[in-house]
């Protein structure tokens, strides 16, 4: 009798196994599912608005003569990517010049702009007083627009009246550097700015990563005698792989993409020496209505980025691979 009460008694099984993605679960999971969707519709909208779409028209306008005084367009195909690559036409050889300035602007400030932000991550660190003071001191630039930047920047480097000739002069150096008129000089001062100006966001962050390495490894390679430099590079560096490959890439694209400083310090000069990609594409599109030859130059710059990020991609997992063997 026992038996037989206790069979009528029993909780029927769940069918399902208990599991949260049986039947019973799946209301639950599709409302927290549409939930998720909600509250990502307006980042969605305007994703799509103000990414999406205008990437798509952007090609669609590349690939036609498209021009704002126009009642029709024409398709043309290819014809303005082709124009790029053909010596003598009426785009390739500025825009190439353009892309010159670029890469000689990514080439000369990214090294800067990745080793000098981990040497003072490394300093700040460590336990130091003021060290709050000094991190808020590194960022305090990245704050300022590119405007403020600019203004203040061009009142230092004045050829004629700027501070840092002035300065140069009471200790019996030179005091007519032509910082923002003339070749090499132009891109030291660039490089400069841009280094002040943002290097403190690439310290923040590597200051994150340095938090993530797992203090234990320290004390193991201290115990094993090792010095500053050999923790640093045994240690330090290969626990910031992660946070390497992200500062790399963003800083590479960040500096690919370079405008305001060159505008408003140099405005492209001595000639066009440091008028970069962006310049050249939002002077044609912009200021010349050439929309249609922008829109391919801007699509050219992209591939060569895209490249570029997936290239600096297997680079970083080939080594972090190489060090996990």
């Amino acid at each position: 009798m026992a038996i037989d009460l206790a069979a009528k008694t029993a909780v029927p099984a769940d069918r399902s196994g208990g599991r949260p993605g049986g039947r019973a679960g799946r209301p639950a999971r599709r409302r927290r599912t549409l939930i998720a969707y909600l509250f990502l519709t307006p980042f969605l909208a305007l994703f799509v608005t103000f990414v999406i779409v205008p990437a798509v028209f952007g090609v669609w306008i590349s690939l036609t003569n498209w021009s704002p005084f126009r009642d029709s367009q024409d398709f043309i195909g290819l014809k303005n990517y082709l124009d790029l690559f053909t010596p003598g036409s009426t785009t390739s050889a500025d825009f190439w010049n353009a892309m010159r300035a670029t890469g000689l602007f990514v080439v000369l400030s990214v090294p800067f702009l990745v080793v000098i932000p981990l040497f003072i991550a490394v300093l700040l660190n460590r336990r130091l007083r003021g060290a709050t003071f000094f991190r808020t001191v590194f960022f305090a630039p990245y704050v300022l627009g590119v405007a403020i930047v600019g203004v203040i920047w061009s009142y230092v480097f004045d050829t004629q009246s700027g501070i840092l000739n002035h300065l140069l002069s009471l200790l019996g150096l030179p005091g007519d550097t032509p910082w923002v008129v003339d070749t090499p000089w132009v891109w030291v001062s660039l490089v400069g700015v841009t280094v002040w100006w943002t290097a403190g966001l690439n310290t923040v962050i590597f200051l994150a990563g340095l938090k993530g390495i797992n203090t234990d490894l320290y004390e193991a390679a201290a115990l094993d005698g090792a010095g500053a430099a050999r923790t640093f590079f045994s240690v330090t560096l290969p626990g910031l792989r992660p946070v390497m490959l992200f500062i790399t890439t963003t800083t590479i694209l960040a500096s690919a993409n370079m405008f305001g400083q060159s505008f408003l310090l140099t405005n492209g000069g001595p000639g066009n020496e440091t008028r970069t990609a962006i310049m050249y594409i939002a002077d044609q599109g912009l200021s010349q209505n050439n929309m249609a030859p922008a829109s391919a130059m801007s699509y050219v710059l992209f591939a060569f980025l895209a490249i570029i990020s997936v290239v600096n991609f297997r680079l970083q997992r080939e080594r972090s691979e190489k060090a996990v063997s």
